[in-house]
């Protein structure tokens, strides 16, 4: 079976100058758990999910590194302090959102697509047309559904 034959092809999505409170909004209303971000020709450029929501209430906790003498050090190693600070304090989708985004075309099989999932444990993956336009949407409900 092919990814075209369970998505869901009525995506609710956001664009990346929705407020944080507006995406919460959404995806509580909706009961999903995360929603797609495109920008105004209807190309995924991010998502947000509840977990990435969830982590604007995780304060970040600074390495041992940071501070040596009142000094700043950057290295590969701040990395997550600063992501974790952007996140803390993103007022914005596109702030927020994770932008390396794992997609699938149409014409995927499903079997495929539940091992990516399962592998890389995420919930949801949006399906884009060739120019990179989002189509459709394939999340864990809709495999299990195939089931019934």
């Amino acid at each position: 079976m092919q990814v075209q034959d369970i998505m869901t092809q009525q995506v609710l999505t956001v664009r990346p100058e929705t407020t944080v409170r507006e995406v919460a909004e959404i995806l509580v209303s909706h009961k999903i758990s995360g929603v797609p971000v495109v920008d105004a020709d209807n190309k995924l450029v991010g998502i947000v999910s509840e977990g990435d929501l969830m982590s604007k209430e995780i304060l970040p906790e600074p390495p041992d590194a940071l501070c040596i003498l009142g000094a700043v050090i950057y290295y590969n190693g701040l990395r997550e302090f600063r992501d974790a600070f952007q996140h803390m304090a993103a007022n914005t989708a596109d702030a927020l959102m994770t932008k390396k985004v794992v997609t699938v075309k149409a014409d995927a099989d499903v079997s495929d697509v539940a091992r990516i999932m399962r592998d890389k444990h995420i919930k949801r993956v949006p399906v884009l047309d060739d120019d990179g336009h989002l189509i459709g949407i394939v999340s864990r409900q809709d495999i299990v559904k195939m089931l019934l």
